[in-house]
């Protein structure tokens, strides 16, 4: 596999731009018919984006965290599923980073700028809450690993070239183990049947032993012994993703009342578009989804101010700014893409125009975690200096 290395900033966004215009075209029919992206999820790898961050001394970009949320806005715009694939690739780039050994980084690295993908297998159903990881890596007498367990959502593992599962070792704290696609004892099941997110197939993992060699093996809980930024970073794309969503629905919905929408018989104009009422709800609109794009640029900048001085109070303002984003951005992706329907009059409901995909993929997005505790860490700094606590969902 070969991928184009892009230089910069600048590239990266343009990068970005032009695959978004080309995912926009199939996306509807994708969702529609559940045609998952493979061609598309390649044609993102070998635009060289899955390797932005990559750092320079490793031939990579490494690019700001200001960049990255804006080429995960953009995809979202055009196909929600899409944006998502990625994400949790660009979390577990982070952890190698962090985590990795010089070896590590430098196998891990190649494999990036090659072109390769990371999925994951990180939450599993049916434990008493999304920090209770059953998952269990063994440690064998040669110093190498067996993987024991099932995950779901996994996201991105049915594209992926390397799975990063999120287990415990035996001493019971938290590792992060990259698994090859096609490992022995490793399967990935496309049993994803959400309503939103049609096309991102996050399915089942299943792990049984699995062999993991000792230098595929990462100390994840060293993560947030300290300062971090792992949940801000993670939380920043999802927020990104909302605020793509919304701004695409919105797009969506302008473009029905220019060219398909009737004016209501009482407004006295030849268009709906003429409709003071429509304009007045759609400046409305506008003005959330631009308040969410610009507390998602603070809320970037403010990680890489964090980035660039890490301490226990720039990470934490940066959790909080991303807290902010995340927030406003999942209740204007449910707000704009069901006002769709509202501005946009009963044709809209059809179900062959599939416009209701954004509202779809809003509401099933905004579910991965709950904005309401992200409002509860900002109300006790406010009240009281309290620092978010350091994990990897804030």
């Amino acid at each position: 596999m070969t991928a184009h290395l892009i230089a910069d900033d600048a590239e990266a966004l343009a990068v970005a731009a032009a695959l978004a215009e080309e995912f926009r075209a199939g996306a509807s029919a994708r969702d529609a018919e559940r045609r998952l992206p493979h061609e598309e999820v390649a044609r993102l790898s070998a635009s060289g984006l899955l390797a932005v961050t990559v750092p320079a001394e490793h031939g990579g970009a490494d690019v700001r965290h200001e960049t990255l949320a804006e080429i995960f806005r953009l995809l979202a715009t055009a196909d929600a599923s899409i944006a998502q694939i990625p994400q949790s690739h660009f979390v577990y780039v982070n952890v190698i980073r962090r985590q990795g050994t010089e070896e590590q980084r430098k196998f891990f690295y190649a494999e990036l700028l090659a072109g390769r993908r990371f999925g994951n297998a990180q939450s599993e159903a049916g434990t008493k809450h999304v920090q209770d990881i059953r998952t269990r890596l063994e440690r064998r007498p040669d110093g190498s690993y067996l993987l024991d367990g099932v995950k779901h959502y996994a996201t991105g593992a049915l594209f992926a070239d390397w799975i990063p599962v999120l287990a415990r070792a035996g001493d019971d704290l938290l590792h992060v183990a990259l698994v090859p696609r096609d490992a022995p004892g490793l399967t990935v099941i496309d049993d994803w049947d959400g309503m939103g997110q049609r096309t991102t197939a996050s399915g089942t993992v299943r792990l049984e032993a699995v062999p993991v060699p000792a230098d595929r093996v990462f100390p994840h809980h060293l993560t947030f012994e300290g300062p971090q930024l792992h949940g801000a970073v993670a939380q920043l794309l999802h927020a990104a993703i909302d605020t793509g969503i919304a701004r695409g629905a919105l797009a969506e919905a302008a473009e029905f009342v220019r060219t398909r929408s009737r004016p209501w018989f009482e407004s006295g104009f030849e268009t709906a578009g003429e409709d003071p009422l429509l304009i007045q709800r759609f400046g409305e609109l506008d003005l959330s989804v631009r308040a969410s794009e610009a507390l998602l640029r603070e809320a970037a900048r403010t990680v890489d101010a964090a980035a660039a001085r890490l301490t226990d109070d720039s990470a934490a303002e940066a959790s909080l700014a991303v807290a902010a984003a995340k927030a406003h951005a999942a209740a204007a992706a449910v707000e704009v893409a069901g006002a769709l329907f509202e501005v946009s009059g009963t044709r809209s409901a059809l179900a062959s125009l599939n416009l209701h995909r954004h509202w779809r993929d809003a509401r099933t997005h905004t579910l991965h975690d709950p904005a309401r505790w992200k409002i509860q860490h900002l109300g006790r700094h406010v009240l009281h200096g309290t620092r978010p606590p350091r994990h990897g969902l804030l």
